[in-house]
This record gives structure tokens, sequence and C-alpha cells, in this order.
């Protein structure tokens, strides 16, 4: 995994499993549901039960409780693929129409180091390898090289566009290809969370998604365990469809 890629919790509902008992409670109770009601000692188990094991299906009360994620230095194309999940997600992205001032800060001739910290170098081409449907595809050692020379050029492109031709930020971002690495804020309910690891985590997902997926796991685990416990052992990695 690229050493840079970094994913945090900003904010979460506090004792999330604990909502969603509420809310399933009220869904059987003809009482009024408050904060304040009592719930039983092993309310995450009792979720568990009630609403996920046995393919119950009843989702409903695990959209109430939020998490909300910082995610840095992933790749734009990995923005681009988690965008498509719109349901219960939202999104605020890094703009490189106010955020070009890196480029323009690596100078005329940028080391390879100085380039992997605004750019992405896939990890297959570093390995010299990738895993595809049709098996080990190897990659020759000189892709490393083109695509650095690739990040160069998008450089001075963009550099000669804004200090030599005048263009605003805004236009210049067009020379801007996918690798350039990104930052995010993204928010997720239980459930809407569960639907994008069940996209993103399964095997024939691409490769930096998924280790997307890997550094939010820890999170949601110590977030809601239970939850989390249940569907590492009945949906991670599996494709099924989503929830």
């Amino acid at each position: 995994m690229d050493t840079l890629f970094r994913v945090e919790v900003l904010s979460q509902t506090p004792d999330p499993e604990r909502v969603i008992w509420l809310a399933m409670h009220q869904d059987y109770s003809a009482e009024y549901v408050t904060a304040a009601s009592r719930v039983p000692a092993n309310y995450g188990e009792a979720v568990v039960r009630h609403l996920l094991e046995g393919d119950r299906g009843h989702y409903g009360p695990l959209e109430h409780p939020q998490i909300t994620f910082a995610v840095g230095y992933f790749p734009h194309l990995v923005v681009q693929q988690a965008r498509t999940h719109r349901i219960g997600v939202s999104f605020d992205v890094q703009s490189f129409r106010y955020t070009g001032k890196q480029l323009l800060e690596l100078g005329s001739d940028p080391s390879p180091d100085q380039l992997e910290r605004v750019f992405y170098v896939p990890a297959n081409i570093k390995e010299g390898q990738a895993k595809t449907r049709e098996g080990v595809c190897p990659i020759s050692p000189e892709a490393l090289g083109i695509v650095l020379e690739q990040y160069r050029s998008q450089v001075a492109a963009y550099r000669r566009l804004v200090t030599e031709c005048g263009v605003p930020p805004e236009d210049a971002r067009c020379v801007l290809g996918y690798g350039i690495r990104q930052h995010f804020v993204v928010s997720f309910n239980c459930r809407s969370l569960m639907h994008f690891l069940d996209l993103r985590a399964k095997a024939d997902a691409q490769r930096e998604i998924r280790e997307l997926c890997d550094l939010i796991w820890p999170h949601f685990e110590a977030w809601c365990p239970h939850i989390a416990a249940w569907y590492r052992k009945n949906r991670w990695g599996k494709a099924r469809l989503s929830p």
C-alpha cells in the first residue's frame, strides 16, 4: 500500500449500535422511544440478531448513525470511482481550481520523490506485475520511467500555462490526469458504508480503491464492532448484492 494514503475519522455518531437498536425498537414498540429509553446490555448483539442474521435484510435502522472520514493522498481516479456512490453518501473534494500552487512549487525539474508527493505511481507498475482476470500480467521496468516522464510533462505544461500564458488555474488544470493525488471528506451512514464496501472491497475492484476500503475498515470495526464482525464474516470481499 502507498505510504502516503491516509484515512482518519473527523466525526462519528457516538454509540451507533445503541442508536440503531432504539430505531429498531421503535418499529415494534407502542411506547415513545427516547434517548433515555432503557436498552438491553447486549444491544449490539441484538441489532445483529434481529436485523442482519438469517438474511433478514432489515437495513433501515442502520441509516441513522453517521461517520465522516478525511481521506488523503489517493489518486484522482479513486475519487472518480468513489463519487459514483451517492445514496447516503456525501463528498467534499479538494478543488484544483484553488490548490494548484503545489504544482508550481515543484520547480522545473522535480525529483521522483517530489513528483510522488503530488502524483501517484500505481503499485502494480512499481512491483512489475498486475493481477488481471486472465492471470498475472508482467509489466516492463520501463513503465515507471514513462509514468514519471508524463508527470513531469504535466507539471511543465501547467507551469507554462499559469506563469507564461496567463491561463487561470481552473483552465490550466485540464492538462492534469487521473494520477494526481487528491484529498476529500466523505460521510456515510452505517448502511451506505456497507454498500460501499460491498462494491469496492471485492476482489475485482481496482487495487487502490480496495486499499481505501482496507484503511476504512479498522474505523468501522471500532465504531460498530458487532455489525462489523457480522459484515466481515458474511459480506466482506464476497461481492454480494448491496444492502
